[in-house]
């Protein structure tokens, strides 16, 4: 079974037990999280998809850690005017692990 669930505007394919790289969710280490913007559920080949999201689909989750992303380097500059500007940025992510996925597999 696997889902395509929507956190923080980026889509993810999930499955149970699987170890996922987000962007920055507000919850503690340790704490389970719920998603509800599930897009699509598949189990052994029977597909459910939403418009835009199923009703009463959920993907728990729960946080393991924190963690920053790469040094990404923006560096801008005018020629023949002396402006250079160099800053660099490390992106925020949450390490999850998700634990259930719950839809109803039957349609309404």
């Amino acid at each position: 079974m696997y889902a395509i669930v929507d956190i923080a505007g980026k889509q993810f394919k999930v499955s149970k037990e699987d170890n996922i790289l987000v962007p920055k969710v507000a919850a503690e280490v340790g704490k389970s999280v719920e998603f509800d913007k599930v897009l699509l559920v598949s189990d052994n080949g029977k597909v459910l998809v939403g418009q835009p999201t199923l009703k009463g689909a959920t993907v728990k989750a729960k946080v393991l850690s924190f963690e920053r992303g790469e040094k990404v380097i923006v560096y801008k500059k005018k020629r023949r005017k002396g402006f250079e500007v160099k800053k660099g940025h490390r992106q925020d992510y949450t390490k999850l692990e998700i634990q259930s996925i719950v839809a109803s597999m039957s349609k309404k």
